[in-house]
């Protein structure tokens, strides 16, 4: 059974401009991802560890949608830097480099790993988007969908990031 770590810091808010990142989400993975800038990476709560989170996302002023998000190295890929990669679990008819990315992470799947194949990542991913879809169908989940913090209102206790760059993988 794997323990999962305690994270004070949940449900974790931050937002910020969408810009290019390594390109292999869509190209690679078919599974388009929006990367944050080392800047953000560097700024999350200690107790945010390394791995795969669910939650919900908003791109500029558009609906607010279901997201899986990757933290860490990215064993597979032997990335030299930690990064975050967001999949917002949604069709967009067009890139959307340059608007603005919010997103609320509510929840922790499971630990990064690395894969033998390209294909049992494709796999592993599929089903951390499967599972994100599940948790949060959850009414506590839910009402974060609704959070002011997507219609630009004021929240009674302020996002632990407003004001955070991301780098799209798309």
């Amino acid at each position: 059974m794997i323990r999962l770590p305690r994270m004070k810091s949940l449900p974790y808010f931050c937002r910020g401009e969408v810009i290019r990142g390594f390109g292999r989400g869509s190209k690679e993975l078919g599974i388009p991802t929006a990367n944050f800038p080392d800047a953000v990476v560097d700024k999350l709560p200690a107790d945010i560890s390394t791995g795969i989170y669910y939650g919900w996302a908003c791109v500029g002023n558009g609906d607010v949608h279901k997201m899986v998000i990757s933290i860490g190295w990215n064993p597979y890929y032997k990335n030299t830097k930690k990064s975050m990669e967001t999949h917002v679990i949604h069709k967009f008819k067009e890139d959307f480099y340059g608007e603005t990315l919010s997103v609320v992470l509510v929840g922790y799947i499971r630990p990064e790993r690395s894969y033998d194949s390209l294909e049992a990542l494709i796999a592993a991913i599929n089903g951390d988007i499967e599972e994100a879809k599940v948790q949060l169908e959850l009414p506590d989940h839910i009402k974060l969908r609704e959070d002011n913090f997507f219609t630009g209102g004021r929240r009674s206790t302020p996002p632990s990031s407003s004001s955070q760059t991301i780098m799209n993988g798309h």
